[in-house]
């Protein structure tokens, strides 16, 4: 494996460039009493990952982009690779999952057929991530064939998990790792990630890894907006979180994400202010009774909060009521309209303040 000093972050200009020759950092270290090469991308590389298990299948997550930076690192491995050759994928690269902001995994792409990689290697390694000492030198990792490749993929390409290899995708020690049994496995997972297309009607595309057994051990999953829906993500899980009766445990955590996750996705996480059918006294008053986004608004209801600011002793009419639920559904029919006056005499025992012409 060729290598060179050690240079710097990688240029702006070449953030996101997943071409055969892309330089990557190479570090000397010692796993499970074994001398290792760990190759991982420079600082600066316009790529992001994530990780999670679902229906018993470990993914790596990413967007087209990612996916094909997989794809040259899995296919400059099958190539370069020399007994104890390790290529890791850590912070900054990794980010939450796009669904639940769940945190994720470092991971390590082992070529099975030269590099041992046992629970010991693993502990050993992730005791070294993220790594703080200077990198030792850059590799260039060269991916001649693979272009050439995708634009002639055979059909059996994208179905390569039901050739009779033994990869296998598993999480030891912290680590996900990817572990292709030949150079030949690796270039069929090279093709299946690099060749992932999320230009069609669902935004997403996806392809196992890994030997079939009712199930794959791994899936490479990528998403047209990947990155926007990990923003959001972590966005939702930071206001659960917030709320005093959060939930500690995960199995309860994620359905209020996912939850809170659509909420802003339809845009309901807009701050009142800049909510068109409310003025803007209105949206002072809304604030200042707590109710800041529109999410929270529709949580408690036009007629929740037309109560808090009537307790206010604010000068409030229907049509401010018609304005809330216009706010929150998009509109107030004239029979949505009397349900709300019903549930508004419902809930209070109080006279009605008198409708405001």
């Amino acid at each position: 494996m060729a290598g060179r000093t050690a240079g710097a972050v990688q240029r702006t200009g070449n953030a996101r460039l997943a071409g055969d020759g892309m330089k990557l950092h190479r570090r000397a270290v010692r796993l499970d009493g074994r001398p290792c090469t760990v190759v991982g991308l420079r600082p600066g590389t316009a790529v992001r990952f994530g990780t999670n298990r679902f229906h018993e299948t470990w993914h790596v997550l990413s967007d087209g982009h990612g996916a094909r930076v997989l794809g040259r690192l899995l296919w400059g491995l099958s190539y370069q690779a020399r007994p104890g050759t390790l290529l890791v994928v850590d912070r900054p690269f990794l980010v939450p999952t796009p669904f639940d902001a769940d945190p994720p995994d470092p991971i390590v792409i082992v070529p099975g057929w030269c590099t041992p990689f046992g629970r010991r290697a693993a502990r050993d390694l992730a005791r070294r991530l993220p790594p703080r000492a200077a990198p030792d030198g850059t590799v260039r990792w060269r991916t001649h064939g693979l272009d050439a490749a995708l634009r002639e993929e055979p059909a059996w390409v994208r179905d390569s998990w039901r050739w009779p290899e033994s990869g296998r995708v598993e999480r030891t020690n912290g680590l996900i790792a990817l572990a292709p049994s030949t150079p030949r496995e690796a270039r069929l997972w090279a093709l299946a990630a690099a060749g992932l297309d999320t230009s069609g009607r669902y935004g997403m595309d996806y392809t196992y890894l890994g030997k079939w057994d009712h199930s794959a051990p791994g899936e490479v999953q990528v998403f047209r907006d990947f990155h926007r829906d990990v923003s959001t993500a972590r966005r939702a899980r930071a206001e659960i979180l917030a709320r005093p009766d959060a939930p500690a445990d995960g199995a309860e955590l994620r359905p209020l994400v996912w939850r809170r996750h659509g909420a802003i996705g339809r845009g309901r996480s807009r701050r009142v202010r800049n909510v068109r059918p409310l003025g803007r006294r209105d949206a002072e008053r809304l604030e200042a009774v707590g109710v800041w986004t529109l999410d929270a608004l529709a949580s408690i209801g036009a007629v929740g909060a037309y109560l808090l600011l009537w307790d206010r002793a604010e000068r409030v009419d229907e049509d401010l009521l018609w304005a809330l639920e216009t706010a929150v559904a998009g509109d107030a029919a004239p029979a949505r309209r009397a349900e709300l006056l019903r549930e508004l005499a419902t809930r209070t025992k109080r006279p009605v303040p008198a409708p405001g012409r």
